[in-house]
């Protein structure tokens, strides 16, 4: 019986046996942990899927840094950005709040089997670039002309930013000169900028530009001052003008830093005043100066000096105003009047002849009337006497008598009047022209 017992005891642990080894399995992963990139800041999570988990135990491994952050349910790390969800029984899930650079690195998802089984995932935790101010040029260089400048801007982030530099006016960057030709560049890569024998014409900002594909990119603003001494350009150096005109003299400086500009004549400096307005128009190290002198007399005319002067020198230029003569006489009204006087002389010419011809016309008109009358008379005694010498008549050559006392009287009537009108026409021929 004991034999028995014996026998059915075994038989009984070795069923269990044989029904635990079957029903267990080993647990397996069924996902792989995703590799993840997330910028400085964010929040990332990284998932662990286990099947047949059973008995055994979940943990999660820092690689890089070799620490233990959560066992099963467990947070082993002090961080507290680190949490550990576990939603099901298949889901293992590491939380990482406001994550930082140091997160970056491999993560282990890991099975305490025998032996162990686990998978990695890396997490690549990315930075926007920043300039570093400390190693990079300050925002104001100052160079003089000729001399050569180097412009440095360094930046952080990650992946390593790519620098590049442009005008903020966006003209080219000239670089001198490079086998012979000036080389002009819009855009110019890398952490420094140099620029040999700098002039006045590479005068201005220059933005240094970092991006390395994380937004947002990040710029600075770096101010070049070129220093030169002034230079004056006068475009007429000889000005003439009109007595009692208004009139402007005019310079052009260049300087920097920006000039004292004046105006002088041998009596000493110029200011603004009621015979004089001075003006400026300022364009970067560029000004045109102005200088209106107001109704101008004798004394306005001859020399004028522009000056300009800064800390690194001095320079002047001479504007001498001379007097213009206006004409006398335009050539129409010239003309005018050689005409006017010409009209005049034959009009004047025209009348004097007039004048002749009228006095001859009446003379002869005065000696026509009396042969006239006298042939009048003589007619009349010829028909009272009754003498038939008709026939033998014979009026003047010049003047023929009419045939009848009537036509004697009608002519003598037309004349008459001939005499009157050009005894009028005389009279307002003297009223005309004065005579």
């Amino acid at each position: 019986i004991e034999n028995c017992a014996q026998k059915e005891s075994s038989f009984i642990f070795s069923f269990f046996t044989f029904i635990f080894v079957a029903l267990a399995t080993d647990p397996e992963f069924s996902e792989q942990i995703p590799n993840m990139t997330v910028a400085v800041g964010r929040d990332a999570t990284l998932p662990c899927v286990v099947d047949h988990l059973g008995s055994h135990k979940v943990a999660w491994i820092h690689v890089d840094k070799q620490m233990i952050l959560t066992i099963h349910h467990h947070v082993i790390t002090r961080n507290p950005r680190f949490r550990l969800t576990h939603n099901n029984p298949k889901h293992w899930i590491l939380h990482i709040t406001n994550v930082q650079e140091e997160d970056r690195g491999y993560y282990m998802c890991q099975i305490n089997t025998v032996p162990m089984k686990s998978q990695i995932g890396h997490l690549d935790v990315v930075v926007s670039p920043d300039i570093l101010d400390e190693e990079s040029s300050p925002s104001n260089v100052v160079v003089k002309e000729t001399f050569n400048v180097t412009l440095v801007c360094k930046a952080s982030g990650y992946p390593a930013p790519k620098i590049t530099w442009r005008r903020e006016d966006n003209q080219a960057i000239m670089l001198g000169k490079r086998t012979g030709q000036q080389e002009s560049i819009p855009i110019v890569e890398g952490p420094e900028l140099t620029i040999p024998k700098v002039s006045r014409i590479h005068m201005g900002a220059y933005l240094c530009i970092a991006s390395n594909g994380v937004p947002p990119s990040v710029s600075k603003r770096i101010l070049l001052d070129v220093e030169f001494s002034p230079m004056i350009w006068i475009p007429n150096q000889l000005v003439g003008a009109p007595i009692k005109n208004d009139v402007i003299l005019e310079c052009y400086t260049e300087a920097h830093p920006k000039s004292i500009n004046y105006w002088s004549r041998s009596q000493g400096v110029i200011i603004s005043n009621n015979k004089y307005e001075i003006s400026e128009i300022e364009s970067a190290y560029k000004v045109q100066m102005k200088l209106k002198i107001r109704k101008l007399d004798h004394k306005d005319y001859g020399p004028y000096k522009c000056a300009a002067r800064n800390s690194l020198g001095g320079t002047e230029g001479s504007i001498r105003l001379y007097e213009i003569h206006p004409p006398t006489q335009s050539p129409r009204i010239t003309d005018f009047k050689i005409t006017k006087q010409f009209e005049e002389i034959t009009i004047r010419n025209d009348s004097a002849s007039a004048r002749s011809n009228i006095g001859f016309q009446r003379n002869a008109l005065l000696e026509e009337e009396k042969d006239v009358r006298k042939a009048s008379k003589k007619h009349s005694k010829e028909i009272n006497g009754n003498v038939n010498e008709e026939r033998n008549f014979e009026p003047p050559k010049k003047h023929p008598t009419p045939a009848t006392g009537t036509a004697a009287s009608s002519r003598h009537q037309w004349l008459a009047l001939c005499l009157s009108a050009l005894i009028l026409t005389s009279i307002n021929s003297n009223h005309v022209f004065g005579s």
